[in-house]
């Protein structure tokens, strides 16, 4: 068996600088370095690297990055069959400056990730039966998720939904197909519209989100922590302490620990605790891809921090 990552594949073109610039303002970095990224290739990596069966789902340009970015996938153990090479667009491409305390500002131009149709979904589909869940996030277009997350429930497929970049109105029939969906405080503010800035803010938010439907509502704090909510339980996971290098790829580091709980059989509450142990350790690294833990120094961090594995 195997988990699905149907999603972006970027080339992360990273900047750092002592603060972030404002409006108008040319500003003198510090270093810059190029590194794989994309939401969908971080989460399939993330997911490859804790040991999982990973099959990414995806296009690229036909473009030096785009051979890069699927070498890079492989190096790391996604299968990447099923990524499609588009010879009419360039890879996708994030342009990032990130500053001394790990904020970043990301501006993401989709390239071949914006053709993504239901040519892609075909593909995917075939790779259900022998999948246990699906993990979509929204840097490709938002027809090809909602078609996507129909056919893994017609398959009888978790679905995952990471709502980033959220949009200001996501399609009423996507939450009642989503098993769980992992927005962070800023994006659950944009899908709720208003503000959620912490514990009782997240609670009232995942209240709104399954009432649209979703199964499971995920809030990510960041350094606050993690609110989750289902119809039968609700509770908070504190952060993880770690000093913050760059949370880029945090949120994706998340959702593969998360799912790499739930593949191995754990809990929901375990599940959401591997989640922020994955993405807490994201945080103490620069970059996307180049940040995410493999298996071993995942397990360190949780003998660590005396998390004892449960089900």
């Amino acid at each position: 068996m195997s988990i699905i990552v149907f999603g972006s594949i970027n080339i992360d073109l990273v900047a750092t600088v002592p603060r972030l610039p404002v409006a108008g303002e040319t500003l003198l970095g510090d270093d810059f370095f190029k590194v794989s990224g994309g939401k969908g290739a971080n989460q399939a990596v993330a997911l490859a690297r804790l040991g999982i069966p990973t099959q990414m789902v995806g296009r690229v340009g036909a473009d030096n990055f785009g051979v890069e970015l699927v070498n890079n996938l492989q190096t790391s153990g996604v299968q990447t069959n099923n990524i499609f090479v588009d010879e009419t667009v360039s890879s996708g491409v994030a342009i990032i400056a990130v500053n001394h305390a790990g904020e970043n500002q990301i501006i993401v131009i989709p390239g071949a990730n914006g053709r993504v149709n239901q040519e892609d979904v075909e593909r995917l589909s075939n790779l259900l039966a022998e999948a246990t869940a699906l993990l979509l996030q929204l840097e490709i277009p938002i027809t090809a998720v909602v078609a996507a997350a129909k056919a893994a429930r017609s398959a009888n497929i978790q679905v995952i939904l990471d709502p980033a970049p959220a949009p200001s109105n996501l399609p009423d029939e996507l939450y009642s197909l989503v098993d769980i969906i992992t927005p962070n405080e800023v994006e659950a503010a944009q899908l709720v519209g208003f503000p959620v800035d912490g514990e009782e803010t997240a609670a009232i938010a995942s209240g709104v989100l399954l009432q649209r439907g979703v199964k499971c509502a995920i809030v990510k704090l960041g350094a606050k922590g993690v609110f989750c909510a289902t119809a039968e339980e609700k509770f908070f996971v504190p952060a993880f302490p770690v000093h913050a290098v760059d949370t880029v790829a945090a949120g994706d580091a998340f959702n593969g620990g998360l799912a790499t709980a739930l593949f191995e059989g754990l809990s929901l509450h375990q599940a959401v605790v591997w989640g922020a142990a994955a993405g807490a350790l994201a945080a103490t690294k620069p970059g996307a891809q180049t940040s995410l833990a493999d298996r071993f120094t995942f397990d360190a961090f949780l003998q660590e921090k005396g998390v004892i594995r449960d089900k």
